[in-house]
């Protein structure tokens, strides 16, 4: 809350510095109008050496000049201001998100160890602790391996396996594993259309995209979650549209889930434990193939759409999917590039 105020304290000196300057501007204009005006009117009776038309004209100019640049300056710095809090207002947002994903588990295994220590505790109820210090554990280096693989994929540092494949028998695939990982009946998840179209994917990384959709719609579901998939080709493009039927999400918070840490918070909603990195990791995927990625829903109670857009192979964006390629190859050791 400080923050914002101390923000907008910048903003709102800064634009009366700018209006100070633009007073000043206008009011040497005026008295250079008028001068003009009165030399015009009583010049004739005026001494030449009072007059000086060409040191009024360079007066002016360079004045003009010297406002501009400063203005200009004034707006480079605050723009970097701006940026700067932005990163600043970022990172207390991480250390905060993370603090708290770091502290749950870790106090969770600091109490069972605790217990394990001073207590003689029955071998059934030890092997108990252990699975659930193991869970804390493994929930502890899943955080851990997203906020590196993010960092990775923003630095263009992640190394990836891509592959040609012909998208819809891929896609079905990576939905049933899904749904055996997370033991959803068939029924809970409805396929339709093809997509018998060539496309370069890394099946490891697309494979932590449905996961993390599918993860999300049975986290912000009230019921048993439903899931539509619906898949198509274009001349350019594979189309995959991702529909849950679960709380949905405001117009507002539309445009900021993409974000690091950001986490929707509503009362009417399950407590969701994460540190709002899901999404923003599928968005540095799917863009790291060289697609998109959008999110509509018609508001609360209405469910949930996420538009995917994933190029087709030799179609569209040529040069980047064989870049990707060749990366893999070169990765590998491998020297033929694809025909």
């Amino acid at each position: 809350m400080k923050k914002n105020r101390s923000l907008f304290h910048l903003v709102f000196i800064f634009v009366l510095a700018q209006l100070a300057w633009f007073l000043v501007v206008g009011l040497w204009i005026y008295r250079y109008v008028i001068s003009n005006i009165i030399f015009k009117q009583v010049g004739e009776n005026l001494s030449p050496q009072l007059i000086s038309k060409q040191s009024n004209i360079l007066a002016l100019v360079g004045g003009l000049i010297l406002m501009v640049s400063v203005s200009v300056a004034m707006a480079i710095i605050f723009r970097h201001l701006t940026i700067h809090l932005k990163l600043t207002l970022l990172y207390d947002s991480f250390i905060a998100n993370v603090t708290h994903e770091l502290k749950s588990p870790l106090s969770s295994i600091q109490l069972y160890i605790e217990t394990l220590k001073s207590r003689n505790v029955p071998h059934a109820k030890k092997q108990k602790f252990l699975a659930l210090m193991m869970k804390d554990t493994e929930r502890l280096r899943k955080l851990i391996d997203t906020i590196l693989d993010i960092s990775g994929l923003e630095q263009k540092k992640f190394v990836h396996n891509f592959q040609i494949v012909t998208a819809g028998p891929t896609i079905h695939q990576f939905m049933e594993d899904a749904a055996a990982q997370f033991k959803l009946p068939d029924e809970s998840i409805i396929i339709s259309g093809e997509a018998a179209c060539p496309c370069v994917i890394d099946r490891n990384a697309m494979r932590i995209v449905f996961d993390n959709l599918i993860d999300n719609a049975i986290k912000y579901s009230m019921r048993s979650p439903e899931i539509g998939l619906k898949l198509s080709c274009t001349s350019k493009h594979v189309l995959i549209e991702f529909k849950d039927h679960g709380i949905g999400i405001s117009p507002k918070d539309q445009k900021k889930i993409f974000h690091k840490f950001y986490r929707i918070y509503r009362r009417d909603i399950p407590n969701v434990k994460g540190a709002g990195l899901g999404l923003t990791w599928v968005r540095e995927i799917i863009k790291a193939h060289g697609g998109k990625i959008n999110v509509r829903s018609e508001g609360q109670g209405k469910g949930t759409v996420f538009f995917i857009e994933l190029p087709i192979y030799q179609s569209t964006k040529k040069r980047y999917i064989n870049s990707l390629l060749k990366s893999t190859q070169k990765f590998q050791g491998v020297k033929d590039e694809p025909e």
